[in-house]
């Protein structure tokens, strides 16, 4: 497998651990502190979002550095590398939020 696929994979596998990771903990936080677990959980999902999507890039400036470098440097197959990866990101913590909300009984929107 190429390091662009995979580097792919793992952007796509952090964010979406980091959504359903987070939204559990928090809702089992939630119950020991008197909250609503279920509806705790689906707005912490929607929280953790776009936290997992910069968690999955490293952080979002290298990201934002490569996609100038390559619009002054003329290589745009870096930039569309680069969008790609957020991306892929971006559509593994979408897919946290939907698989969240399908297992609280919620909108799966």
């Amino acid at each position: 497998m190429s390091t662009f696929f995979g580097t792919l994979i793992v952007n796509f596998s952090i964010a979406l651990g980091v959504v359903i990771g987070g939204s559990f903990i928090g809702g089992l936080g939630a119950s020991i502190g008197g909250q609503p677990p279920i509806q705790t959980t689906l707005t912490i999902a929607e929280k953790l979002k776009i936290w997992a999507l910069v968690a999955s890039l490293g952080g979002t400036f290298t990201t934002i550095k490569e996609i100038e470098m390559g619009f002054l440097g003329g290589q745009l197959h870096t930039v569309v590398k680069q969008l790609i990866f957020i991306l892929g990101a971006f559509l593994g913590a979408h897919s946290g939020v939907i698989i969240i909300s399908f297992i609280a009984g919620g909108n799966n929107s």
